[in-house]
């Protein structure tokens, strides 16, 4: 497996991380394995970690009412934001933390991060349970203003002001912001780091096990990215799994993700993540990448 994870990875143009884990046996194959690469969506599996351990402690319960305003509407990928009037919309955690994980909803994930404390409450928690190698940004609206080069306005809430305003910028000063995040990205991980967080939670070190099913359960009905690593499964395979795609500029992409947990037909389970840092494949390109993993992996474990 080594060898066809260090071809793959060698062998894509871009800056790429790679790294599986066998999660009983413990042991790594990787390529890459340890830089730092932007997580974008990514990290919402933190923030939904982070709230399933305030379930356990019983600082929340999942049938909680929040009121999300338009105020907290943040940036691109938002479905929920034809619900939120002009006296907001009230809706549950469970809600937020199903449209988080399986729609990869930017709006209820903000919500749910503020909800449990911000930035500083996630970054405690990857400490507390022992996830090394895991950062965590400043939240939606900052991480995404700060990579496009702008300062957030909270008139921005909901992204039109904030496209608008990327948009009267020069590709320079883009291209300049861009590469201090591709440098140094204000939300990195290791794709080692994201599979020790995985493997954790799959063994139940983090949450109680009802928590644990709950989440694992929503990883499992994503819906996001079906043709990426989930493209190369076999019959009798599973993946339950979060994607994460960052920024464009011109033809170069950016934190084009996709790690979760995959399991065999007899339950064996390793933890997989594959980062983009950076490409400028095209998407048809990026997806046929993950799923060559997806199958390699099956391929040598089979």
């Amino acid at each position: 497996m080594l060898n066809a994870v260090q071809a793959l990875g060698s062998g894509f143009p871009g800056q790429v991380g790679i790294a599986v884990r066998d999660v009983t046996e413990g042991w790594i194959v990787g390529y890459n394995a340890d830089r730092l690469l932007p997580q974008q969506s990514v990290s919402k599996l933190w923030v939904a970690i982070a709230v399933m351990d305030a379930v356990d402690r019983g600082r929340l319960t999942l049938s909680d009412i929040v009121t999300v305003r338009r105020s907290d509407l943040t940036v691109f990928h938002q479905p929920i934001l034809p619900l939120v009037g002009t006296d907001g919309y009230r809706t549950t955690i469970a809600a937020l933390l199903e449209g988080a994980m399986t729609r990869s909803d930017n709006t209820c994930n903000d919500v749910l991060l503020w909800k449990i404390g911000g930035p500083p409450a996630i970054r405690r928690m990857l400490m507390q349970k022992g996830i090394a190698g895991v950062g965590f940004g400043p939240g939606e609206w900052l991480l995404q203003a700060k990579t496009a080069g702008l300062d957030w306005k909270p008139e921005w809430a909901g992204g039109w002001g904030f496209l608008q305003a990327r948009s009267k910028m020069s590709v320079e000063a883009r291209s300049r912001a861009l590469n201090r995040y591709l440098a140094a990205p204000y939300d990195g991980a290791s794709a080692n780091g994201v599979t020790l967080g995985l493997a954790r939670l799959q063994r139940g070190e983090v949450l109680s096990s009802s928590s644990t099913l709950h989440l694992l359960t929503l990883m499992a009905a994503s819906k996001t990215g079906p043709l990426r690593l989930k493209s190369g499964l076999r019959s009798g395979w599973t993946f339950a799994h979060k994607t994460g795609t960052g920024q464009d500029l011109g033809t170069l992409s950016t934190g084009y993700n996709d790690v979760g947990l995959l399991k065999a037909p007899d339950g064996h389970t390793y933890a997989v993540a594959v980062m983009i840092g950076s490409t400028r494949r095209p998407i048809a390109a990026r997806m046929q990448f993950m799923g060559n993993v997806t199958r390699a992996i099956i391929r040598t474990l089979e």
